[in-house]
């Protein structure tokens, strides 16, 4: 067994329930770590043979396109993706954080993390 991590993906989204967020926008960061067999890939050394982290990043690029009002949805959406489209993969781990989020005070950001195994 495995991971995959991609960190610190950076997007610019409309995700929120007051009407400014989903206006205006504001700044993520997106985490995911993936277990899945690496043994075959670490043995081949070909791509087809481990889990390609360009198509998770596209995966996280277009589910942060499309507006939610819950962080929480997002993750479970990259997820639901990552299951769907990448069959080795086992598990999975989404962390979406809103920089600078509007909650009248001094805080650097918001994570939600969602934790699966396939079939869950």
């Amino acid at each position: 067994m495995g991971k995959v991590q991609l960190q610190n993906i950076k997007a610019y989204a409309h995700h929120g329930c007051l009407p400014q967020e989903t206006n205006i926008g504001s700044d993520y960061l997106i985490n995911v770590s993936i277990s899945t067999d690496l043994t075959k890939a670490s043995v081949s050394d070909q791509l087809k043979d481990t889990v390609d982290y360009v198509h998770i990043n596209k995966i996280v690029k277009q589910e942060m396109a499309i507006p939610s009002k819950l962080l929480e949805h997002v993750a479970k959406r990259i997820i639901d993706r990552i299951f769907l489209e990448l069959s080795s993969v086992e598990k999975a781990k989404v962390s979406v954080s809103k920089i600078n989020p509007p909650i009248n005070g001094d805080v650097e950001r918001v994570t939600v993390t969602l934790n699966l195994k396939r079939n869950d």
